[in-house]
């Protein structure tokens, strides 16, 4: 029998506030363990919490984004659990009145740019619990609560996803955004972004829902996609085999590459939610909600099919491109300039200045690269003033330097040599000194060529153009008896 896999995603985003969610502790990662945490979000008797108003509004931008209603007076709940980085033993969430819901996310689904409309259930806030570290020099736990109190948005998508692929691109589509409206940092390392796996299968064709497991806190794109894969299988197996898939939550090994039972899945009824007594109803007036709508930029699923329609960008590079803010804003000043053609000044954001953002951990903000420098570099090429070579040697010294491109390329002597004349005897002497290349070539061997150019390059120490350089070989060649 045929199936077919049925995904739902819930995102678990870390806020990027600068304090925590109901206290003024730091929201920081990377601290002395247990230094940023108080009373409150550590839930000592007697304290009371205090929302902080950026929480909602980032959530309110990411509700705008996912095209979601926003309910502008709602309340917060508590969802009681016990679990030991939970010291309240309940974590303050919102259950029946979300603070947005009923939206939607139109992911790109094929290099095509076609597009899968994914339905969002709803956006809530909560915060988030401690971490536990294993210490096996005495087989237990430690606790640390830095995390607690750390706000978090959760975003549930309606199980509109068909395999792990469909799934991936939503991720990865949620976590552009998320950095394009400024409201987390999206660091997976950090665990500012993880997610919960809800998976059923169900015979291709039928419309009923198969019973779904759920897996928490997988933490990269790459764990999510293997963690479906393997969950579907494992579904298919023993339902192919004559049992029953039991409604329950599994862990999920991303170094074993399968996942284990943990429990029999709640329902909201186990966690016995009900409105948090320390916290007032919160209420949003609808000229902040619009201000908030307002706010949000072009995002990256629009960007990409305007880069491919606009400046004939293939899919490759309109994504790599649409999914980076820094990256577009740069390529867009660039563009506007409108002297040199998109797709070099994307071919040089892509490939040389991101390698040496990589190389050096930098960013655009670390450099004295501007757009009119870079675009006046590649006119240097386009022009066929510099080789791509040359022009390497000129990036990098326009962008650590004031200096412009054309001033590199008068300091260093980096313009090409095209002139037929000066040329033709470094062609001959080349020629001369590889007969055998002659040779395959005269036997249909042209891609030989390409190493002719090589030799040629090499004696004009880089300054020949290599494109006149081509032509000049070949019709030298061509003449030879």
């Amino acid at each position: 029998m045929e199936y077919e896999v049925v995904v739902g995603l819930e995102v678990h985003a870390e806020l990027s506030t600068d304090t925590k969610i109901y206290c003024s502790c730091k929201n920081s990662f990377g601290s002395q363990v247990n230094s940023n945490c108080c009373p409150i979000c550590t839930g000592m008797p007697g304290t009371l919490p205090t929302l902080n108003e950026k929480v909602v509004e980032y959530a309110i931008k990411m509700g705008h984004a996912l095209n979601c209603e926003i309910h502008n007076v709602c309340k917060q709940d508590r969802k009681n659990y016990f679990y030991p980085d939970l010291p309240k033993a309940y974590q303050i969430s919102q259950f029946d009145i979300p603070l947005c819901g009923n939206g939607y996310l139109d992911v790109i689904i094929d290099e095509n740019a076609n597009t899968k409309r994914i339905g969002i259930t709803r956006i809530h806030i909560e915060e988030d619990a401690g971490k536990l570290l294993h210490d096996e020099s005495f087989s237990g736990s430690l606790v640390d609560f830095n995390r607690c109190g750390v706000p978090l948005i959760e975003i549930v998508s309606e199980p509109d996803l068909r395999g792990a692929q469909e799934a991936k691109a939503y991720l990865e589509t949620i976590k552009s955004i998320l950095q394009y409206i400024d409201v987390s940092d999206c660091k997976m390392q950090e665990g500012s972004i993880r997610c919960d796996i809800n998976v059923s299968v169900r015979p291709a064709g039928s419309k009923a829902f198969g019973t779904r497991t759920e897996m928490k806190n997988v933490n990269t794109f790459s764990g999510a996609v293997r963690a479906i894969e393997y969950e579907a299988q494992r579904q298919i197996e023993v339902l192919e085999n004559g049992g029953e898939i039991h409604q329950e939550t599994r862990r999920w090994d991303n170094l074993k590459g399968q996942n284990f039972l943990l429990r029999s899945k709640e329902d909201a009824q186990d966690y016995r939610y009900f409105p948090e007594p320390d916290l007032l109803t919160i209420v949003v007036d609808e000229q902040k909600v619009q201000q908030l709508k307002d706010s949000i930029p072009e995002l990256p699923n629009v960007k990409i099919p305007r880069y491919m329609r606009e400046f004939s960008l293939p899919f490759y590079d309109a994504n790599l491109l649409a999914e980076n803010v820094e990256k577009s804003r740069f390529f867009e000043a660039c563009a506007a300039l409108g002297t040199v053609q998109p797709k070099n000044i994307s071919n040089w954001i892509l490939g040389d200045i991101s390698r040496i953002f990589n190389e050096k951990s930098i960013s655009f903000d670390d450099t004295s690269l501007t757009p009119e420098n870079l675009v006046a570099m590649v006119k240097l090429v386009e022009d066929g003033t510099i080789s791509n070579t040359g022009a390497k040697t000129v990036l990098e010294e326009i962008m650590f330097t004031q200096k412009s491109p054309q001033q590199v390329v008068e300091e260093k002597g980096l313009a090409q040599i095209s002139d037929n004349s000066a040329l033709q005897a470094i062609v001959r002497d080349v020629l001369d000194a590889n007969a055998k290349a002659v040779s395959d070539y005269k036997n249909g061997k042209t891609n030989v060529v390409g190493f002719l150019v090589g030799q040629c390059m090499r004696a004009s120490k880089g300054k020949g153009n290599p494109a006149v350089l081509r032509e000049l070989l070949i019709a030298q060649i061509d003449a030879m008896q």
